[in-house]
Formats: structure tokens, C-alpha cells, sequence
């Protein structure tokens, strides 16, 4: 729980967060590689007096996670990883200002895409948005995993393509720590897990497949693939609950 100083500050760490995925989206583009992308967000983040939030955390080696295609999550950004007309890259980026974290993610189309990964994109951005709209006082952890769940869904009837919800990661608390009790997973049933009370906080997080769901990790330890080779989008935001209704705290200021 925190008091509405603590929301402030991560309010604070939040709009770092937000300002840092806008300079990176006007920055990808053909040609850029991801470990550009990496050094202009912690340039942008320790110019701040804020700390990246995933660099050293159980020895992640960049400040951002950029995951290209058909890579899910936790993406390592490199200089030899070179974006191209086409690709989907999307960017988590965690911030920690005066102790407190900010996190949040975006997918950037680079370049011209196919309406099909622009469809993809939206769908998840949308479910994040239902997921938000559902963070209410009184309610419980699992009515926004089922509000994103069903905007999911809703989105594969209207697109007619079998998006999959990528069901092993997923949101979770935030505060004095990036990832804090409880998990939020992208799916499931309403009305069960914690209550929802003002002064929480937490990350909500959908990440949807264009085909199967399945997922597998490389070798490197971290970036988190389609098993079918399949494009995959990533859309998140750090979500306070006030007497008010939800409070999204990682955008820009």
C-alpha cells in the first residue's frame, strides 16, 4: 500500500518511463539497431538522476529489454541486432527515481508493417487498456486478467485470426521493487485473488501472439520466443488504484 506522496512518486518515476519510450519510438526506425535504442534510454534515464531499473537485475545486461518479431519478451539489445522496414520491436523499459520504479512497454512499428502486425499491435494495446479500465477499488486481482482475456478474444472474432495469449508472463505489483506480489496473469475467470484497495500499484502487461501461444527461451537466458516462429506484440503500463478508479502512472507527464 501506498500513501498518495509514495503514488506521486512513482508518478515521477513514471513519466521517466513514459518520456524515455517516446525519445526510443522516434528513434527506431530502419537501420537503427536495438543497442542504439538501449544507450539513448539509459542516457535519457541516468540524465534524469534515475537508475535503469532492469540493467544488473539478476544480471540483465542492458537498460531496456527490445524484443524483435517473433521475440515475446526480454529482448537483448545489441549493436549487430539492426532493425528493418517491417519489423515489430517492442520496449519494456523500467526506471527507478528516489527509490521508486516506473515500468512500462510499448510496440513500435518500424517502418511500413503489414496490416496484419498492425491489427496484432492494436489487439494487445486495446486488451491493455480494458486490463486498466478494470483496476477498481473494491474489485479483485482477477477481474482485469479477465477484462484482458475477453478484449483478446473480442479482437481475434473481429480480425478472424487465433491471437494466443501468451500465458507464462504477465503484470504484477510494483513500488520500492520492479516486480513485487501479486502476478498478474493475461487470462482467466473474475472475481478471485486479492482485493483491489487504493494505494496499490501494479504493472499490467498483456503480450499476444499472432498463432500459438507456446513460448520458448534462448540460449542467452532471457529473450523469450514464439515456439511457431510467429510475430508477438507487448504493451504495458504501471497502474495505480485510487478511491477514483485507476491511475496510470507511466504516462508522459
Amino acid at each position: 500500500m501506498k500513501s498518495p506522496a509514495e503514488l506521486e512518486a512513482m508518478r515521477a518515476a513514471g513519466a521517466l518511463v513514459a518520456q524515455v519510450l517516446t525519445a526510443v519510438t522516434e528513434l527506431a526506425r530502419p537501420g537503427v539497431s536495438t543497442g542504439e535504442l538501449d544507450a539513448l534510454a539509459e542516457q535519457i534515464i541516468r540524465g534524469a538522476g534515475a537508475v535503469p531499473s532492469f540493467l544488473g537485475y539478476h544480471g540483465y545486461p542492458a537498460s531496456i529489454c527490445a524484443s524483435v518479431n517473433e521475440q515475446i519478451v526480454h529482448g537483448i539489445p545489441s549493436t549487430a541486432q539492426v532493425l528493418a522496414d517491417g519489423d515489430l520491436v517492442s520496449v519494456d523499459c523500467g526506471a527507478i527515481l528516489d527509490g521508486w520504479h516506473g515500468d512500462a512497454a510499448v510496440t513500435i512499428p518500424v517502418g511500413a508493417v503489414s496490416a496484419a502486425d498492425a491489427a496484432l499491435s492494436a489487439a494487445c494495446e486495446a486488451a491493455l487498456h480494458a486490463g486498466i479500465a478494470a483496476v477498481q477499488p473494491g474489485g479483485r486481482l482477477s477481474d482485469i486478467s479477465h477484462a484482458v482475456q475477453t478484449a483478446c478474444e473480442d479482437a481475434a472474432r473481429r480480425d478472424g485470426v487465433a491471437y494466443g495469449i501468451v500465458q507464462e508472463y504477465g503484470g504484477h505489483g510494483i513500488g520500492t521493487s520492479m516486480h513485487m506480489d501479486p502476478f498478474l496473469p493475461n487470462y482467466g475467470d473474475p472475481g478471485q485473488g486479492p482485493r483491489l484497495k487504493p494505494g496499490m500499484a501494479l504493472a499490467v502487461e498483456p503480450m499476444l501472439t499472432a498463432g500459438d501461444p507456446e513460448t520458448l527461451e534462448l540460449a542467452d537466458g532471457w529473450t523469450v520466443v514464439t515456439a511457431d516462429g510467429g510475430r508477438a506484440v507487448h504493451w504495458e503500463h504501471t497502474v495505480a488504484i485510487t478511491e477514483d478508479g485507476p491511475r496510470v502512472l507511466t504516462l508522459p507527464a
